[in-house]
């Protein structure tokens, strides 16, 4: 058996398979492998910068991690006798390289750091994909209601018909909400993105290490300023946790809400096929299980998100083992919610809005009704729980007419409406749905002008949000390139 490289002096004996499987973070560290081998690179360009190591040694060194990135980690460095992948990596090095060279990689640098610096490293990439996704459903929410700004429906509180609007104020609902995802992603990568590299096992090191220019190497935006709360520290992945589970929350309602639409009850949406199963049994079934699966997520990253908060709940500064199991809980939680996000745009691009059943509905319930009430107050000066009370009790009398209405008012206005000047086609007039859309032009409103205005309002915001979120991918793409550059410098020395 291969003894791993950190452990063989200072402990003897061989581990049973047992403690090896609960000790080995392997199966987690397959997410950051790649990510460890540019740590690697980056510190020891800053070492060799800071003549800290030879150039003779960093030759060495830097061929073989050049050529993992490359190729790729090996599969031996993923032994399960070692610990974790750092362990893993360095020991295969040292084999390749010798121990007067190979052993010289860690100066100056603790698997705590290292480790924290890999999970920021992946975490940042899945956040900025999580990032790009989030601007697709929005783009395509956009689209979706741009060709909707007329399509009336009902909208509903306490899923009963409520008051009229259409399909594209639905939809910019929605796409507000994801908005504000994207705002909560974009603000956590900006704690996300901070080096810990450097601070060692917790009290910094006494080798003169370039922290600043080791961040700049890796695209973080600054270093992680106490060596302590460097290496301990998790909030970033609880933080991510939380963001994306009010994400896949926001999915969910809108699932729900696809999943109701598409019933025979309804009939609001066809979903497409792709997105549907059917029946083992029933040969009528078209299932919208993509929209079910998808609502079901949010329950899995919240459990992601409880289990990763507890573990760190009780611990003593600094680093502690227990934060090792944090990590499959952070990866089980984020990394899927980027195909979470693109297979819910892609089912809203697809899928086909019964416009005729929308307006169908858009005008039961007695959703009208309260502009009923606001015209009694704008046009006769009527106080508006006075018109509340009468047209409720018209409703509950079963009738909207001017002889129910008058009758409901000498109750609890003392008069009747007919003595004010309301006639039947006011209310006729006041009850439809286009003159209830048509008055609510308020910003926000469902009214096609203020709609229109939204959707160029949303518009702009979404076209900023993606050159953020470019400029940013581009910036740590390019640092990763100078990276290399200066690698296969010292390779070539």
């Amino acid at each position: 058996m291969t003894r791993d490289v950190v452990r063989k002096a200072r402990l003897s004996g061989e581990r049973t398979e047992d403690i090896e499987s609960l000790l080995s973070s392997m199966e987690a560290d397959k997410y950051i492998a790649s990510s460890d081998v540019l740590v690697d690179m980056a510190h020891l360009v800053m070492l060799t910068r800071q003549q800290i190591v030879h150039e003779e040694y960093a030759k060495t060194l830097m061929k073989e991690l050049l050529a993992m990135h490359e190729s790729g980690v090996p599969p031996d460095a993923f032994d399960p006798s070692y610990e974790d992948i750092h362990a893993g990596i360095e020991t295969i090095l040292t084999k390749k390289t010798g121990g007067d060279a190979g052993g010289r990689l860690h100066i100056g640098r603790s698997r705590n750091d290292e480790v924290a610096t890999c999970l920021r490293m992946r975490t940042r990439d899945i956040i900025i994909d999580q990032l790009e996704a989030v601007c697709r459903l929005r783009s395509v929410l956009l689209s979706v209601a741009d060709g909707h700004i007329t399509t009336v429906m009902p909208g509903f509180t306490h899923l009963q018909h409520a008051q009229p609007v259409t399909l594209a104020h639905h939809l910019l609902a929605y796409e507000q909400i994801f908005s504000r995802d994207y705002d909560r992603l974009f603000d956590a990568l900006h704690r996300v993105n901070c080096s810990p590299l450097g601070s060692a096992a917790l009290a910094s090191t006494g080798y003169p290490l370039d922290r600043m220019y080791t961040a700049r190497m890796l695209g973080f935006d600054r270093i992680l300023v106490n060596s302590m709360d460097a290496v301990a520290s998790r909030d970033f992945a609880e933080e991510i946790l939380a963001c994306d589970t009010m994400l896949l929350t926001h999915i969910s309602r809108l699932c729900e809400e696809l999943i109701i639409w598409s019933s025979s009850f309804v009939q609001f949406v066809v979903l497409d096929d792709r997105y549907c199963s059917t029946s083992s049994i029933m040969p009528q079934k078209k299932n919208p299980d993509v929209a079910e699966i998808l609502r079901s997520r949010a329950g899995a990253v919240l459990g992601a998100f409880v289990s990763a908060i507890t573990i760190v709940k009780g611990l003593a500064m600094a680093y502690n083992r227990d934060l090792q199991d944090l990590n499959p809980h952070l990866w089980r939680g984020i990394s899927n919610v980027r195909r979470d996000v693109d297979l819910l745009a892609g089912m809203m691009e697809t899928a086909e809005f019964n416009r005729e059943r929308m307006a169908e509905e858009a005008g039961k319930g007695g959703t009208t009704t309260t502009e009923l009430a606001d015209t009694l107050v704008r046009e006769f000066d009527i106080p508006f729980r006075t018109a509340h009370h009468i047209v409720g009790k018209a409703v509950r009398d079963g009738s909207l007419d001017l002889a129910t209405l008058d009758k409901a008012a000498e109750e609890f206005h003392g008069k009747s409406l007919s003595s004010l000047g309301v006639t039947q086609e006011k209310i006729e007039s006041a009850l439809s749905v286009e003159t209830s859309l048509s008055v609510r032009r308020l910003p926000g409103g469902p009214a096609p002008e203020a709609v229109r205005s939204a959707l160029d309002n949303c518009r702009k915001e979404l076209k900023k949000d993606v050159e953020q979120v470019s400029n940013k991918k581009l910036n740590i793409s390019a640092s990763l390139d100078e990276l290399l550059t200066q690698a296969r410098r010292i390779a070539q020395l």
